[in-house]
């Protein structure tokens, strides 16, 4: 893996990490989630109209990454508000792939390489060492189970927009498809929940921040595939889970043991087999 590929590749692990620290210390993650949501789409719709390039074939898959991408962010919001980010964050990132994995199996009959069984292994003893061995309160218990569904978010639009972004280009299709996200995620946030008020409370630098730096990240990676192999890319972004468990203790001022940062080293080499396997 050429080296300009893998510095882009490990910031955008950084940057993703840290957008999800920066909102999962928010007092009141789902309102800051809704301010970081305006403001990406917003900074980066001139990016997506100086780049545009799209077929009349990629709305299908726009309707549904839209629709994915509003549960993920719902979920995600719930979850940080429920639990601490170096719980929820390991076991969404780490078992998206492992889902993606079985789905191929099950469904497509892909097959799967002897590395990419054991790297399923690894990544489930690292969930269970995030989570904890043994029944350690509702905030562990809370955290497994949104990081669980957040999990199957990911891997679900994961696999839709692998299709997808054939059918324009890669910002264009992330731009197009947070629109409809956004505006649901906001509306139903004002309409049920009664966030005006919390919006406008929100409505600071750091959430502001998290929304643009969510584009980067992806930017980044984007990047890094122009250079390098996709398995390798992703192997190397996922350091995103050792990364989020280490930055939680100095920015989100949670208490990671020993236990927790293992688990996320192991869900980093599992996802890093089944990539690259």
């Amino acid at each position: 893996m050429p080296l300009d590929a893998f510095a882009l590749a490990l910031g955008s692990a950084f940057l993703h990490a840290l957008w999800n620290l920066i909102l999962g210390r928010e007092r009141d993650p789902e309102a800051a989630t809704a301010v970081a949501l305006m403001v990406s789409v917003v900074v980066f719709a001139p990016v997506a109209s100086l780049r545009w390039d799209a077929e009349a074939t990629v709305w299908p898959y726009v309707a549904v990454t839209s629709m994915l991408q509003l549960l993920y962010f719902g979920l995600l919001a719930r979850a940080y508000r429920h639990a601490e980010v170096s719980v929820v964050y390991p076991i969404a990132r780490g078992l998206a792939p492992v889902i993606v994995l079985v789905a191929g199996v099950t469904v497509l009959g892909t097959g799967a390489a002897a590395a990419q069984v054991v790297g399923v292994c690894l990544v489930g003893l690292g969930v269970l060492l995030v989570r904890g061995l043994g029944l350690r309160g509702t905030g562990s218990s809370a955290g497994a189970a949104y990081g669980l569904a957040v999990a199957a978010c990911i891997a679900a639009y994961t696999l839709v927009d692998a299709h997808g972004v054939e059918h324009a280009d890669p910002i264009v299709y992330l731009e197009l498809g947070m629109i409809p996200a956004t505006i649901g995620y906001v509306g139903f946030l004002v309409v049920a929940r009664g966030g005006s008020d919390r919006i406008r409370a929100a409505a600071r630098p750091l959430p502001a921040l998290a929304g643009v730096l969510s584009f980067v990240a992806y930017a980044l990676v984007l990047g890094a595939l122009l250079l390098a192999p996709a398995a390798s890319v992703a192997a190397v972004r996922e350091t995103s889970v050792l990364i989020a468990a280490l930055l939680a203790v100095p920015l989100a001022h949670e208490r990671v043991g020993p236990g927790r940062i293992a688990g996320a080293a192991l869900v980093v080499v599992g996802v890093a087999l089944i990539a690259l396997g």
